[in-house]
């Protein structure tokens, strides 16, 4: 599954340097997940980076996607 960031969000930034598909971007008042490029880190760790980093534990579970699903997205984003 894709991730999201919920309202605690702070904009920290701490997120937006550990994603290896540069999917984390600031949005107007919250930093947002693109889920086009989301992967939760499926292909480059073994777990979701921004998760790890968050300070206000803001970064969840959004749409559901199969590791397949997510691999794919993965290699179509670093072919």
């Amino acid at each position: 599954m894709s991730l999201i960031i919920n309202d605690d969000c702070t904009s920290c930034d701490a997120c937006v340097s550990v994603c290896p598909n540069q999917a984390i971007a600031a949005g107007d008042v919250i930093h947002v997940i693109d889920a086009a490029r989301c992967t939760e880190c499926v292909g480059a760790e073994d777990s979701p980076q921004c998760q790890l980093v968050c300070p206000a534990d803001c970064i969840v579970a959004g749409a559901v996607e199969s590791h397949d699903q997510l691999m794919a997205k993965y290699k179509g984003l670093h072919a």
